[in-house]
């Protein structure tokens, strides 16, 4: 029997993606609003892609304590609590996960906490490389929509629409006539 293959994991550091995407750049002025559209499109991606994913968010200079966000089954976003930055909580979570055997993908640009990434034993993965996969799965996602829900060019019969008892029933009148 095969065994079913483990869901991949990923750990994303939040503010590089917003500072790295242009269309999440434009949205610097309101981090709120840049954070909801990141959460926004990631969500779709990995549940159209069967990732499970954490966003990371720093906040390193507040006094909060770190809270977690459950968006869906599968997408979680994380403030970090105070001192604590985003790269030390991605360390700390994929070294848990690794070690758990997961396969684990960080995405961040950062050349520093890629290093300690890949020697932790997760891939890396960078903001602008995510953001290419996000567009091209976004082009799937529209592609298998269209397919699924265009009707075939020509006439449709109004027989082809009703179920046989009632076709029956207008058969039936039909011949009374």
């Amino acid at each position: 029997m095969a065994r079913q293959r483990e869901v991949e994991y990923y750990l994303i550091d939040g503010y590089n993606v917003i500072n790295a995407w242009p269309e999440l750049i434009r949205l610097r002025g309101n981090l709120d609003e840049a954070r909801d559209v990141l959460v926004h499109i990631l969500t779709e991606y990995g549940a159209f892609e069967n990732y499970e994913m954490t966003i990371v968010f720093d906040a390193f200079f507040t006094e909060d304590e770190e809270h977690e966000l459950q968006v869906t089954d599968r997408m979680k976003v994380i403030y970090t609590g105070a001192g604590e930055t985003a790269d030390s909580c991605i360390e700390r979570l994929a070294y848990t996960a690794v070690r758990a055997g997961r396969e684990v993908h960080v995405v961040t640009s950062d050349g520093a906490e890629q290093s300690v990434i890949l020697g932790a034993g997760a891939y890396r993965i960078t903001s602008p490389e995510l953001r290419r996969s996000v567009k091209k799965a976004k082009k799937l996602m529209k592609m298998e929509y269209i397919g699924a829900h265009t009707q075939p060019l020509g006439r449709i019969e109004v027989h082809e629409r009703l179920d046989r008892d009632t076709l029956a029933r207008l058969e039936e009148m039909r011949r009374k006539k």
